[in-house]
């Protein structure tokens, strides 16, 4: 929280908060893929990645705030309720067997977000080299807009991923590094979910 507040203070203050959001972004990717392959520095990588993340957060969502206080000054607030309201629902879902992790579903979403992955990093590579080919992403059309409800749907199916993980790793009497281990997947998930919510919402009230 207190980094997320910090890069917040800078980007709404007019400071220069883009090496904040480089910081965050790419020290956090780092961090996240050194804990993916050495589970057990979780414990001590976790927290690190949880303040990087909070860099990359707080000035991203400064930035929506400030782009978006005429057309919709309560962007931010939506975009932490709609998470919220959603981790609860996937939560009620999976608790009561509704929705049931199997290894086909599985399958399904983690097939489904390597996909989204690659895509994102062709559109950021093409970026760098001046190509705008992908601007839907960016826009409030139809395209644009259902791009991102479908991306918000495979972020909240992805819950359902990590809290079969926690309870599975509970019932099994998984190591106490795979208990940070899953939280910072958890963390991982909202996180991804409350910015694809916060696009989503950017979309649909530039088109107001």
């Amino acid at each position: 929280m207190g980094t997320a507040y910090y890069s917040w203070k800078e980007q709404a203050e007019g400071g220069n908060a883009l090496p904040l959001i480089m910081t965050g972004a790419i020290g956090g990717l780092v961090v996240a893929l050194v804990i993916v392959f050495k589970k057990e520095w979780a414990p001590f990588l976790a927290p690190l990645h949880a303040l990087l993340q909070g860099l990359f957060i707080g000035a991203i969502s400064a930035a929506f705030n400030g782009a978006f206080a005429e057309t919709a000054p309560n962007i931010i607030f939506n975009a932490v309720g709609l998470t919220l309201a959603v981790c609860a629902a996937m939560y009620f879902l999976y608790t009561f067997r509704i929705i049931k992790v199997t290894e086909k579903l599985r399958s399904i979403v983690i097939a489904a977000t390597a996909g989204i992955a690659i895509f994102y990093l062709m559109v950021f590579a093409m970026r760098m080299f001046g190509f705008e080919g992908m601007s839907f992403l960016h826009e409030g059309s139809p395209l644009g807009i259902g791009f991102s409800l479908l991306v918000v749907g495979l972020a909240a199916l992805n819950l359902l991923l990590d809290f079969d993980m926690i309870e599975k790793g509970t019932e099994m009497g998984a190591p106490k590094f795979m208990e940070w281990f899953c939280a910072f997947g958890l963390m991982i998930t909202i996180v991804w979910l409350y910015i694809e919510i916060l696009r989503l919402l950017g979309k649909v009230s530039g088109r107001d």
